[in-house]
């Protein structure tokens, strides 16, 4: 705990930058009382007695007033031999576009009502619903993956791989607002392989709206790739290099390779632009090499006859990820555009694992298992999208057309070592993942906010071929071979309001989607067979907002999501990475509901906000891994089941305060009650098995304390540490951990230098504790987290 407190003593503070829109469009006509346009018509907009900007309507009697920033003012038509109007002038937070629809000017004396305009508010902090983090201003993470980014950002944390919102990992990822098998369909993959370099910013979105589909109950993280504006050429080049893993955090059980230890990292990237008023073409490229040693688990097993066993998994990876991208932007007129973008990864990895089996003191080693992975996965993604825009800026639709192809080519080569034999044993994995989507997207800016609605089909399908390859004695279940199809439709309608008055807002929308979902499987698998489900399920979401005054926000929240078991859960081939705790799918999973509450306050203070919410996550049909023991064995099986229903209870705060003109702080706190029901289910494989959990109750949460020091225009110094507390999983729990983040850069002119830390004090271990039907056992992974980065970057 020294550490800890001297990380704390010694901490640099981190901030998250906020992406704001800062101007507003408003349009209109003026016509006179039988219906004909009023050109050359003045139309002002004043702050208090000062001119703000005016514009006169053209021959059709329209106007369009541009970069009107949001805040109260007066609008002031005139026209000859026409009433003046002059009304106050309100502009409001959640729509860049207005339309005021047509205005009757007559010498009667009718007036125009108050006129509120939608836009985004400059100087008010982000929505309590989305934060949107601007990837160039953090320091503590630049040259490393986006999922080291996302671990920073508050109320967020990164638990085994996977970012965690609130104790739940089902978060969507979206790239460029897009769903695509780089990021996982409703689930996560691949984040720590995707390179920070090629990221301009990350939205983090907790109550998503209609719009988004309605899967990952935690809400939506949408990573948007650099795309500059500026006309003409401009680009940036970067390279980042660095060491992990640099000293041990435990040390191998006898006899075991070596972990590797100070991996070289190296992260050049490079990205164009080229722009004129009609026309953005783009391309970027980034090579990430990244050595890790992934896995290292020291594992006790201890069954009810008194066995126990001692084992270690110790996997190094070698990881090569290349990801480019192209695309362009065509204005061919004042009305429509086009754009169409290809986006390439390709993913090596090659693990070298080695997994000792030893008695109760270590004195015998009864098996050793070492394994050689050769996996690479090829992602293709193109998408292209029509905007129409009518006359009235912001009305719009928009028709998108996206396709993914993605390949995980997986071979598995084992050496099964006994004292009195040594068995060969490998396995073969194809599947190629194809996904169309189309989809269609209409906005109507309105007086007093917009509606959006649009309509959704995916066509997704998944063939996937398993060959084992037994050597002497072995261990694999060859009948569990064969192939398999994951097939999935999905048609989707929604619509959305949003409507805002200076005092409320509400933003109310509806999705509504049909599901089908078959999973085929090789009729002569030994256990499984074909299954699959259908659903056709409304998921509304609601959000209510009183603003009492200027700064201060108290909002409800209410939507109800799903989610999809992956197709990697459904798969019904086992998995031998581990020898004796082998995971496989269940091709009977159902999806898991949530309905999601919550009740958010925040204020503003000149120096200073706070933001505090209070929620509530019920879950039906709960997705989870349930650990059982093989008749006669000591072979233990993780099997995907519906475990019941959840539920979690809690609150979060957050505090961010300019202690002074150059220094930061902000302080975030999450804490909750997770309560798993008691449950029964049964599973399949290895043989049919009835298995009964008791009711699980556990009180967890998370803090992070991040802080900004600039001492001036050049230099930015950031840090950010961590903490998770205790928490359950189903049959068992997870430990408490913390890390500490550090990072500066300096900027001079167009060049950027920058060095940073993760896991500065390589303090992050992940222990868990299981309790199963016969059997227990307790598991620490001491793998690789610590990172020590140096990078150079230059804009021209």
């Amino acid at each position: 705990m020294s550490k800890f407190f001297f990380g704390v003593i010694c901490i640099l503070f981190f901030s998250l930058s906020f992406g704001q829109n800062t101007t507003v469009e408003l349009s209109g006509k003026l016509t006179t009382t039988d219906k004909q346009p009023i050109p050359l018509a003045s139309v002002q907009v004043f702050l208090g007695k000062t001119f703000v900007v005016g514009v006169l309507t053209n021959e059709n009697g329209l106007f369009v007033l541009n970069a009107l920033k949001p805040g109260d003012y007066r609008l002031h038509i005139e026209a000859d031999t026409f009433k003046s109007i002059d009304k106050p002038l309100f502009v409001g937070t959640l729509s860049p576009f207005l339309d005021l629809g047509t205005i009757n000017l007559s010498p009667s004396t009718e007036t125009l009502q108050e006129v509120v305009v939608q836009g985004n508010r400059t100087g008010i902090a982000p929505k309590l619903d989305k934060k949107t983090v601007v990837v160039d201003q953090l320091a503590t993470q630049q040259g490393g993956s986006v999922l080291q980014l996302l671990q920073n950002v508050p109320g967020l944390m990164v638990q085994e791989g996977k970012v965690v919102v609130r104790g739940s990992d089902k978060v969507t990822v979206l790239i460029d607002g897009k769903q695509t098998a780089l990021t996982g369909f409703g689930h996560q993959t691949s984040l720590d392989n995707i390179p920070a370099s090629a990221v301009d910013k990350i939205e983090v979105i907790q109550n998503p709206s209609a719009k988004f589909d309605a899967n990952g109950q935690a809400g939506v993280i949408n990573i948007i790739f650099k795309k500059n504006e500026q006309i003409g050429w401009t680009g940036k080049a970067q390279m980042a290099t660095g060491l992990g893993a640099l000293w041990r955090k435990e040390e191998n059980l006898p006899n075991v390779g070596d972990q590797y230890q100070a991996t070289v990292k190296a992260n050049p990237s490079l990205a164009v632009n080229y722009r004129t008023s009609k026309l953005l073409f783009l391309a970027q490229v980034d090579y990430f090499h990244n050595p890790t040693l992934n896995k290292n688990e020291f594992v006790t097993r201890t069954y009810k006859d008194g066995t126990i066993i001692q084992q270690q998994t110790r996997r190094n990876r070698n990881t090569d990820v290349t990801t480019g991208k192209m695309g362009i932007d065509w204005q061919w007129n004042k009305n429509n555009s086009f754009s169409a973008s290809a986006l390439f990864s390709s993913e090596r990895i090659i693990d070298y694992g080695e997994e000792p089996f030893f008695n109760s003191d270590f004195t015998q080693r009864t098996r050793l298992w070492t394994f050689l992975e050769d996996e690479l996965k090829t992602t293709v993604t193109l998408a292209s999208s029509w905007i129409h825009r009518f006359s009235e800026p912001g009305h719009q639709y928009n028709l998108g057309f996206n396709y993914t192809f993605h390949r995980e080519d997986e071979k598995y080569f084992f050496n099964n070592n006994y004292p009195t034999y040594t068995g060969l044993d490998s396995f073969k994995l194809l599947s190629d993942e194809n996904v169309t989507d189309a989809s269609f997207d209409y906005t109507l800016p309105l007086r007093f906010g917009k509606l959006e609605a649009g309509a959704k089909y995916r066509l997704r399908n998944i063939p996937t071929d398993m060959k084992f390859n037994p050597g002497l004695n072995s261990p694999l279940d060859t009948q569990a071979g064969g192939w398999a199809v994951y097939r999935e439709h999905i048609p989707a309608v929604y619509a959305t309001l949003i409507f805002e008055r200076p005092k409320f807002e509400l933003e109310g929308g509806l999705r509504t989607e049909y599901v089908s979902v078959n999973y085929e499987v090789d009729p002569n698998h030994n256990t499984y067979h074909s299954d699959g489900y259908h659903y056709f399920q409304p998921f509304p979401n609601v959000r209510l907002a009183w603003k009492p005054q200027t700064g201060q926000r108290w909002s409800l929240f209410y939507n109800r999501r799903v989610d999809r078991p992956n197709e990697f859960d459904l798969r019904v081939f086992p998995k031998y990475d581990d020898a004796e705790i082998i995971k496989i799918g269940n091709p009977a999973l159902k999806p898991q509901y949530t309905q999601n509450i919550e009740l958010g306050f925040k204020k503003n203070y000149a120096a200073s906000s706070i933001y505090a919410a209070a929620f509530q996550r019920f879950v039906s049909g709960t997705l989870s891994r349930i650990a059982t023991q093989d008749t006669g064995s000591t072979v233990l099986y993780n099997i995907m089941q519906n475990a019941g229903n959840s539920m979690v209870s809690g609150v979060e705060m957050q505090y961010n305060v300019d202690l002074t003109k150059t220094f930061n702080l902000s302080v975030n706190a999450t804490g909750y009650r997770n309560q798993i029901d008691a449950f029964t289910t049964y599973l399949l494989y290895p043989q049919p098995t009835l298995y009964q959990s008791e009711k699980e109750v556990a009180y967890s949460g998370t803090a992070r304390l991040n802080a900004q020091w600039k001492p001036n225009s050049h230099l930015d110094l950031q840090a950010s540490t961590a903490y998770l507390a205790p928490d359950i999983v189903p049959q068992g729990r997870t430990n408490g951990r913390f890390s500490i983040d550090v990072g500066a850069k300096y900027k001079m002119g167009k060049s950027q230098f920058f060095v940073n830390a993760s896991d500065l004090f390589n303090t992050l271990v992940v222990q868990k504790n299981i309790q199963g039907n016969g059997f227990q056992y307790v598991s620490r992974d001491y793998n690789e987290t610590q990172v020590i980065r140096v990078g150079y970057s230059y804009s021209f």
